[in-house]
């Protein structure tokens, strides 16, 4: 007779040529994993586009410094005075012309509406100087001209102008009590950057009464290692009482939270429908049992062993799933790779991001629709191995 490892291929070939004869129950299976693992994608795909939007923006060889305890540059306070002390920080890298190459930057919440429905968002204005673009990577201006100093003129990112109403260069928009002119677009190559407005240091301070504190300083550093001096320098001048941390690090924080709870949100969902799945397929493959007794008992008869009748008829209910999930993989690939969305990000402001799957989200979702196939096909198997020899000469 075969041996054990023949016998189960064997079984296994007859079951997978039989599932052209029950179409119905077979999509069910196919179909239910499709569904669980393109919602579960969908999820994985809006948390990994906001992570790498935000988080990967940040550069090692840029120091935030915010006031201590501070979770958000909304809620940092730095004073004119160490402003003037950080401007001349030795860490610091300079410009070809020798000018530091220190951001000091103030952060306001003003309102827009979105695009598409019409509801009211938070859009993060920023206020800082000249030297801001040197300190991002990937800054560059796509369209219209740099705003001038100490005029009421806006650049706006190229993501929300795409996502929020009236911010086309040429544009007059009215912010907080005053009018202000859009002259010009920039890109920062996807990163969390494209969601904001950047307008004059001392314009927007005097526009918003913020005196002539600023929220954050951003220092580009000699090199990533200058971190720790800087920090060091910090904690030692009494004026200074003042936390840095990378840039990578300050928005991975940042995006930490909210990637938190779109998988918190992604997860339980998915599992939820995951056990409605399980009970399709369970359903379905006691049927597909049912349906082949006589040719299973059959089997029995001429020798194949349960176990083989068991593992055979696993990989039915393996194989079925696992095509459901790759043709829900396929299906979320193709909806959400790449396509815009926005939330809330740490600043409690609109962030707008493109969706991402990388192979390990995918992977992952077949890996829960293989899960569905091995839950569901067991027990059925098992019925499977137990079926008498004797049923091979009666009906079912």
């Amino acid at each position: 007779m075969f041996s054990p490892v023949r016998q189960i291929i064997a079984v296994a070939r007859i079951n997978i040529r039989s599932i052209p004869k029950r179409p119905g129950l077979s999509a069910t299976v196919l179909l239910a994993s499709a569904i669980v693992v393109a919602v579960l994608l969908a999820f994985l795909a809006m948390a990994q586009g906001f992570q790498r939007t935000v988080a990967g923006a940040g550069r090692d060889d840029v120091a935030v410094v915010m006031k201590p305890g501070s979770q958000s540059e909304i809620n940092s306070v730095i004073t004119r005075d160490q402003v003037r002390m950080l401007q001349r920080v030795p860490m610091a890298a300079n410009t070809p012309d020798g000018r530091p190459l220190v951001s000091p930057e103030v952060f306001v919440i003003v309102d827009g509406h979105k695009k598409t429905t019409g509801q009211p968002v938070n859009v993060p204005l920023r206020g800082l100087t000249a030297i801001a673009p040197l300190v991002r990577a990937n800054w560059k201006l796509v369209e219209g001209r740099m705003l001038a100093p100490g005029r009421d003129e806006l650049v706006v990112g190229r993501a929300i102008a795409e996502t929020v109403e009236g911010l086309e260069v040429g544009r007059t928009v009215r912010f907080g009590t005053h009018d202000w002119k859009i002259v010009g677009l920039f890109e920062t190559g996807g990163s969390v950057y494209e969601s904001e407005i950047w307008g004059d240091l001392s314009t927007v301070q005097s526009r918003f009464n913020r005196g002539g504190s600023v929220q954050v300083v951003r220092i580009a550093l000699e090199a990533p290692e200058r971190l720790a001096d800087l920090q060091r320098l910090l904690d030692s001048d009494p004026n200074l009482k003042l936390k840095a941390t990378s840039e990578r690090d300050y928005l991975a924080d940042l995006a930490e939270g909210t990637v938190l709870l779109i998988r918190w949100i992604g997860w339980p969902t998915a599992i939820i429908m995951a056990i409605g799945a399980l009970a399709g397929a369970l359903n379905t493959m006691y049927a597909s049992v049912a349906a082949r007794t006589r040719e299973i008992g059959t089997l029995r008869a001429i020798g194949f062993s349960g176990p083989a009748t068991f593992f055979g008829t696993m990989a039915e209910s393996l194989l079925l799933a696992a095509a459901g999930g790759l043709l829900g993989s396929l299906g979320a690939f193709t909806l959400f790779e790449g396509r815009s969305g926005s939330t809330l990000g740490g600043s409690f402001t609109q962030i707008v991001f493109d969706f991402h799957l990388d192979a390990s989200a995918i992977a992952t979702g077949v890996m829960l629709a293989i899960v569905i196939g091995l839950l569901g096909g067991f027990f059925p198997a098992l019925r499977a191995a137990r079926v008498p020899i004797t049923a091979a000469f009666r009906g079912r």
